[in-house]
């Protein structure tokens, strides 16, 4: 029991660590390619001609939201295909608007949309920052200047009314987008564009030299470790950095001597997928052809590969609320620290396959891995995963799972320390057998 409390603190410091660093998809995939250099992958261009080793681990960024790496086995038979697991790097919050002051006196306010489905109250009275990436101008017309930026520090709040003013508020409010969810950023300058001549003092440029930006609010909370025996994590963007850091220490630890492992870490799964970052396009089909091109692999061999294949949809699912259970499946539920949940919904928003679940089950089985399945309640559609649609592009075997978290889409969401522990197992053993 020591043991394994010793081994979910060493995990769980080791994914705050991550997420405390991936505040956007920017540097969710910034983050991972220094920890891939650091186990000494290679970084490809995706537009080069790829000259790859049997033995090689590899890394490629197509886009500067998207993280894809893979390691080639000393032997390619055959008899062995893909092993496949994705994840997504984005997750719901704030986005600033292009025109980002919204004057009223006597505060500076900023402009903001919706990204994806949040619960709204849940960022308000929090310290927020932002992150992203700004575009400058540049001699090359096609190709402006890209800027990563991490504004760092607590700047933005979006302050709740008080019961004396709203006294229906306990009784539940709607908030609307447009006027309840614009953040206070200051006290009124008189400046006509603070909020860009903010933007352009933090990077050093002249105002005028700024095209444009894409940048999210986020929650600037510190995760932690709680609980009485220390056994949760309560922390931002659980949803899907979860899977994302697991994906990224099991590629890096996990090596097949005959075959090829892959993880893809997609952007915009939060909003559809429908997008040239997503996991809903043709980028891992393209990937995965100039993969195998580098080894003289032709078409009709990658075909027979991708049936021998098998590819996990790697996101968060959903714990059992103890207030709530009625919410839930009578049986096919799952607690915190229970294992790693198995997604299954028979109309394929996770991605169903009895013999491909069956296959996990045995694998956790023998590396003595804890997991649990999971349907939602029969009155309750639920959300979907990336699996079924990038089987659709590559079919193969495929099984959505992760870890089960409370306060999913939360400015602060809830897990179990153990589960992160289970699912880097499981992804290990995935790319070891």
């Amino acid at each position: 029991m020591a043991e394994m409390k010793e081994k979910g603190m060493k995990t769980g410091h080791e994914l705050l660590n991550y997420i405390t660093k991936a505040v956007s998809p920017y540097h969710a995939v910034k983050e991972g390619c220094n920890l891939l250099r650091q186990a000494g992958f290679q970084e490809l261009d995706i537009q080069a001609t790829w000259e790859l080793q049997r033995g090689g681990a590899y890394f490629v960024r197509p886009f500067a939201t998207t993280l894809f790496s893979f390691t080639v086995g000393q032997e390619l038979t055959k008899q062995n295909g893909f092993h496949i697991a994705a994840a997504h790097t984005d997750h719901p919050c704030l986005h600033i608007k292009p025109d980002a002051e919204l004057p009223k006196k006597p505060y500076e306010r900023v402009n903001v949309e919706i990204y994806g489905g949040p619960i709204l109250n849940t960022w308000l009275d929090r310290p927020l920052s932002a992150a992203g990436r700004i575009a400058l101008r540049s001699d090359s017309i096609y190709e402006p200047r890209m800027i990563l930026i991490d504004l760092g520090r607590p700047l933005f709040t979006i302050p709740n009314l008080p019961i004396h003013i709203n006294r229906e508020i306990n009784r539940g409010i709607e908030l609307k987008r447009q006027i309840d969810m614009i953040p206070i950023f200051g006290i009124d300058s008189g400046q006509e564009h603070y909020f860009l001549d903010f933007l352009a003092s933090e990077i050093g440029v002249k105002p005028e030299e700024i095209l444009d930006f894409d940048l999210y609010i986020y929650n600037k909370e510190q995760g932690c470790i709680l609980g009485r025996q220390e056994e949760f994590i309560s922390s931002p963007r659980l949803d899907n950095l979860t899977s994302c850091y697991a994906l990224l220490k099991a590629i890096m630890t996990g090596r097949r001597q005959d075959g090829i492992n892959l993880i893809a870490l997609y952007d915009n799964e939060e909003v559809g997928s429908l997008t040239k970052q997503g996991a809903n396009s043709a980028l891992l089909n393209i990937i995965i052809e100039k993969l195998v091109a580098s080894f003289g692999i032709d078409k009709e061999r990658l075909n027979d590969a991708i049936f021998r294949s098998f590819l996990l949809s790697v996101d968060v699912a959903h714990a059992l609320h103890p207030n709530h259970p009625e919410k839930y499946d009578p049986v096919n539920v799952s607690g915190m620290n229970e294992g790693v949940v198995l997604k299954i919904n028979c109309n394929q928003k996770y991605s169903f396959d009895t013999e491909a679940i069956a296959a996990i089950c045995q694998l956790c089985e023998s590396a003595d891995i804890k997991y649990k399945k999971f349907v939602n309640h029969s009155d309750i559609a639920g959300g979907g995963t990336i699996g079924s649609m990038i089987s659709s592009w590559l079919p193969m075997k495929t099984v959505d799972l992760g870890v089960p978290l409370l306060a999913m889409h939360s400015a602060r969401e809830l897990m179990g320390i153990q589960d992160q522990v289970y699912l880097e197992q499981l992804l290990t053993a995935f790319f070891s057998k």
